[in-house]
C-alpha cells in the first residue's frame, strides 16, 4: 500500500508540474501526442468533445422533473438538483458558445501577432526558405495528416468509390458534372430517381423515457 501511495504521489506531482493557473488562464500540458499517434489523437478528441454532462447522472422523478446528481456535494450537503425540463435546456443553452467565437487563446510567441511567431511554427514557410538557404536543398515535405474526402465518405457513411463493386478494380474520376439538367438526364436514363427524398416527419424524442 505504501508503494502505491508512492507512485500516485509521484504522478500527481508530475501531472501538476505540466498544469498553470495565471492571469484568469488554465494551462494543461500533460496531455500529448505526436502527429502519427492516431489512437492517442482520437482518445484526446473524445475527451475534448465530450458531454457536458454524463447521462449517468441525470434522471428524472415521477413528476416528470429532471433530477441532476453532483460529482461533489455543496458544503450544506446538497447532493441533487430538481429542476423542470424548460430549466435544464436553458441551463445546458447557457453552456453553448456562441457563433464563430475562437475558444482557443494563445499566448506569448503562439500568439497570432506575435513577434517571433513565425519563427517557430513548424512548416511556416518562413523556416523553409531559411533552411533551404543554409542547406542548399528544399527541406522534404512531412506526409500530410488531413483524411481525404474519399477516406471520410468511406468511415462515415461507408461509401466506397474508390474501388469498383463488381470487380473491385480502383475507380478514377473522369468527368465532373455540376449542371442540374445533365445531372437529371443521367439519372433518368440510369432510372434512378432525380428528385430528393421526402424528409421523414418530426419524431419527438424522450431521452428520460
Amino acid at each position: 500500500m505504501k508503494t502505491l501511495s508512492t507512485q500516485s504521489t509521484q504522478q500527481s506531482q508530475s501531472s501538476q508540474a505540466c498544469c498553470a493557473n495565471a492571469h484568469g488562464f488554465s494551462l494543461h500540458a500533460g496531455v500529448r501526442c505526436a502527429m502519427n499517434q492516431r489512437g492517442k489523437l482520437e482518445h484526446l478528441c473524445r475527451y475534448i468533445t465530450r458531454p457536458a454532462i454524463a447521462e449517468e447522472r441525470l434522471a428524472r422523478n415521477k413528476d416528470g422533473q429532471v433530477v441532476l446528481m453532483l460529482k461533489t456535494p455543496y458544503r450544506d450537503g446538497t447532493t441533487h438538483i430538481v429542476m423542470s425540463p424548460l430549466e435544464f435546456m436553458q441551463w445546458l443553452a447557457a453552456l453553448v458558445p456562441r457563433p464563430r467565437l475562437n475558444l482557443i487563446r494563445f499566448h506569448g510567441v503562439l500568439a497570432p501577432n506575435a513577434k517571433f511567431h513565425s519563427e517557430i511554427i513548424p512548416g511556416n514557410k518562413k523556416n523553409k526558405s531559411h533552411v533551404s538557404d543554409r542547406n542548399g536543398d528544399a527541406p522534404p515535405s512531412p506526409a500530410s495528416v488531413r483524411i481525404s474526402w474519399v477516406r471520410l465518405l468511406k468511415r462515415v457513411l461507408d461509401i466506397d468509390i474508390e474501388h469498383c463493386s463488381h470487380c473491385g478494380g480502383t475507380l478514377k474520376i473522369i468527368a465532373a458534372i455540376l449542371e442540374s439538367s445533365t445531372i437529371t438526364k443521367i439519372l433518368d436514363h440510369l432510372g434512378l430517381s432525380s428528385r430528393a427524398p421526402h424528409r421523414a416527419p418530426v419524431q419527438v424524442f424522450d431521452p428520460f423515457g
